[in-house]
């Protein structure tokens, strides 16, 4: 049984990352690995549902100032962390994330131009040393993502922003990662069972490790 350990799933809208999620906690549960929950970022606590929900909503009257934003996230991130990922862990669970610090990174620093610095800072504060054990990143043009997105319906206030705003998201995370050998790269824009195939290969090298 493998114990304690941090899984994240990267990746802008449109992306699969919840199905990702999915495919990679059935998978360890076929292995017998069933010490193992799922959490999203923002929410994942009561808190930090309805924290969420501020983030996402759209605004007619009023803008979410960028700085506002970030902190919002962090502080959805901070909940969660101190109240089901880090109790969680302690226990001997795995913990597989739909997002975490990275986001962040992308987001609010490469899509909305916040110093990455005051981002790092948040996390040193806050996060201190916890740090995802393994992080796949999930890449997909961000035009195909948006698509995506358009067939699901409405849209939320992040899923809005513009084309131009996704291409430095998707540009950032591919700088951030780059020579980073906790963080493993998987093409979305390939077939739906390619991209399970991969996941699962993934997967069941770390688990060998």
């Amino acid at each position: 049984m493998i114990k304690s350990k941090f899984i994240v799933v990267e990746g802008i809208e449109g992306s699969g990352k919840t199905e990702a999620c999915k495919i990679i906690y059935d998978y360890l549960y076929k292995y017998g690995i069933t010490n193992t929950i799922i959490v999203r970022e923002p929410g994942g606590t009561i808190i930090s549902e309805k924290i969420r929900k501020l983030i996402i909503s759209n605004y007619n009257d009023e803008s979410l100032n960028k700085e506002t934003e970030l902190l919002l996230i962090y502080a959805a991130r901070v909940q969660l962390v101190k109240k089901i990922i880090q109790p969680a862990l302690k226990k001997g669970l795995i913990v597989i994330g739909d997002r975490h610090h990275l986001s962040s990174l992308a987001y609010q620093g490469g899509g909305l131009g916040i110093n990455k610095k005051k981002i790092y800072s948040l996390k040193k504060m806050f996060i201190k040393t916890l740090n995802p054990h393994l992080t796949i990143y999930l890449d997909v043009d961000p035009k195909v993502g948006l698509s995506r997105v358009n067939q699901r319906g409405i849209k939320d206030r992040i899923e809005n922003k513009s084309i131009k705003f996704f291409t430095k998201v998707r540009n950032t995370y591919l700088k951030l990662i780059k020579n980073c050998p906790t963080i493993i790269t998987v093409n979305t824009m390939q077939k739906k069972n390619l991209v399970r195939n991969n996941l699962e290969l993934i997967i069941k090298k770390w688990i060998s490790l």
